[in-house]
């Protein structure tokens, strides 16, 4: 296990006792962990508001239920190492600037883009939803070549629709463009 010295703490400088001013990164990493532990609360109170058909060995509530159990024990883990000193490691990066700005046009842009994706995808459907969000993305993030995004993208949505929402079974809504694909399989 590294030192204290080695996860960005300071030899004496109290640990969990030290104050955030002492600690910048002490206040992110808290947020993390309270964050994994919320996701964590919620897909639990889902899996447990979440209808199982009679009969069924094997429900919808298994694999999140799994989920759930692991993100509240990786929250609980994170939360507990961060209150008794050890912070994580920074990344070492060639292009990591400290000081850079968040550019917030560029994140409210994509999560403009995400709200579009969920007021969409019923009733455009999800491959033409999935691919304007993918491209659009790809284009916000600054591509160089934004039509090519915009074509993974689809390519990418529609194989999902196929092996997802037609072999599998899985609620996909098709929409009125991609309807003649559960004709096909």
């Amino acid at each position: 296990m590294p030192s204290s010295s080695e996860e960005g703490t300071a030899p004496g400088d109290g640990g969990a006792a030290g104050t955030a001013a002492a600690h910048p990164r002490r206040r992110g990493e808290l947020i993390f962990a309270l964050v994994v532990l919320v996701v964590g609360v919620v897909t639990l109170v889902g899996v447990f508001t979440t209808r199982v058909p009679a009969g069924a060995r094997v429900g919808p509530t298994v694999f999140p239920a799994f989920v759930s159990v692991l993100l509240l024990a990786a929250g609980a883990v994170i939360l507990v190492g961060v209150l008794r000193g050890r912070y994580g490691t920074p990344d070492e990066s060639e292009d990591l600037d400290p000081n850079a700005k968040t550019d917030w046009m560029t994140l409210a842009k994509i999560v403009g883009l995400v709200v579009a994706f969920l007021l969409l995808l019923t009733p455009i459907g999800w491959t033409p939803a999935a691919t304007l969000l993918f491209g659009g993305v790809a284009w916000t993030l600054g591509t160089r070549r934004w039509w090519l995004g915009f074509l993974v993208g689809f390519v990418l949505a529609l194989v999902v629709q196929v092996v997802f929402g037609e072999l599998l079974g899985l609620s996909l809504p098709a929409g009125p463009l991609f309807g003649w694909i559960s004709a096909l399989i």
